[in-house]
């Protein structure tokens, strides 16, 4: 296992080249303490073992926590999960998933020619899942067939550095402000906000859930901000707990503010993607989204995993809130 770090380009994150999953397993300390040490992201090249074999994808995501999801048992469609390893979500434009890929920003490039990362440029910013509480901790993501490098990027923010590097008048602001984070698509978005829309009533184990705005890692102590934006949040009763409510004012200007902070060049890493490689990020730190590619005459299909068991303190004893029988 030989381990280089930061990411090429970034402050933060590791490439970890393992000889194949089962040296991984092995060791099955040191994949996880390599992430902490890296701020929440790891790059584990070469794994195109797991196209034929995709258990070992969940084997190697049992090594970061005790609980693996079971897609079968959530609010997802039959035709996002694999059809034979049902802890497997499917993203792709491909039959049966047919998810479209995220549109290109306005305008593509930015002033001097680069991808736009920085948000409100960048759009599509969120951590998996953060609707639910507890949330999940860490994420994987397989390259069983992706696009050509130079489109159908993922892209990752360190909620850690954007934390530390807050000026003191806003760490004060947000240190015990809770924001609201909804379903996407649930009907209580941004866009939805600004149309007037009336949103559906909620089933019980559907509520937007309420999340610190600064969240404590439990693994290395380190306060990291946990935010989203546009359809991740609730935007008719937040975006934050105990602020005015909705698209207009001082809530929505904050968390625009924040989320730019949160995605400023110095704290991204921007992954091209080859077949066979595993991204490993800690959704208790990090942000990302995703990037256009050609919808019409390329086909993308990516794996994903998610891990829970260590949400942190704050979190202990807490029922599933998305296990809560509907009402």
């Amino acid at each position: 296992m030989k381990i280089e770090s930061p990411l090429p380009g970034a402050r933060y994150g590791a490439t970890v080249r393992l000889s194949g999953i089962a040296e991984a397993l092995a060791n099955p300390d040191a994949l996880p303490k390599a992430l902490a040490d890296a701020g929440g992201l790891l790059c584990l090249p070469g794994l195109g073992e797991i196209t034929d074999q995709p258990e070992k994808l969940v084997q190697l995501s049992r090594l970061f926590g005790p609980e693996i999801e079971d897609y079968r048992y959530l609010l997802t469609g039959k035709n996002m999960v694999h059809p034979t390893v049902p802890e497997i979500f499917l993203v792709s434009n491909m039959a049966p998933v047919n998810r479209a890929p995220p549109k290109q920003p306005d305008p593509p490039l930015t002033a001097d020619g680069k991808l736009p990362v920085q948000y409100p440029h960048r759009r599509g910013w969120h951590t998996d899942q953060s609707y639910r509480r507890p949330p999940p901790d860490v994420s994987l993501f397989y390259a069983m067939s992706p696009v050509d490098r130079a489109r159908g990027q993922t892209i990752f923010a360190s909620g850690t550095l954007a934390y530390e590097a807050l000026s003191a008048d806003l760490k004060a602001k947000v240190e015990k402000l809770q924001g609201l984070h909804t379903r996407p698509f649930a009907g209580r978005g941004r866009d939805a906000a600004l149309k007037g829309e009336t949103p559906p009533p909620a089933a019980a184990n559907d509520r937007s859930q309420p999340q610190p705005v600064v969240r404590t890692h439990p693994v290395t102590g380190r306060k990291a901000l946990y935010l989203c934006e546009y359809s991740q949040m609730d935007w008719f009763d937040g975006p934050f707990v105990g602020l005015p409510p909705g698209p207009h004012g001082e809530a929505a200007k904050l968390l625009d503010t924040l989320m730019s902070h949160y995605t400023r060049p110095e704290f991204i890493y921007v992954h091209e993607w080859t077949q066979g490689d595993v991204i490993v990020w800690d959704n208790r730190c990090l942000v990302h989204t995703a990037t256009w590619y050609d919808g019409e005459r390329e086909q993308r299909m990516m794996w994903r995993t998610t891990v829970s068991g260590n949400p942190g303190k704050l979190y202990e004893g807490e029922s599933k809130s998305w296990q809560v029988a509907a009402e």
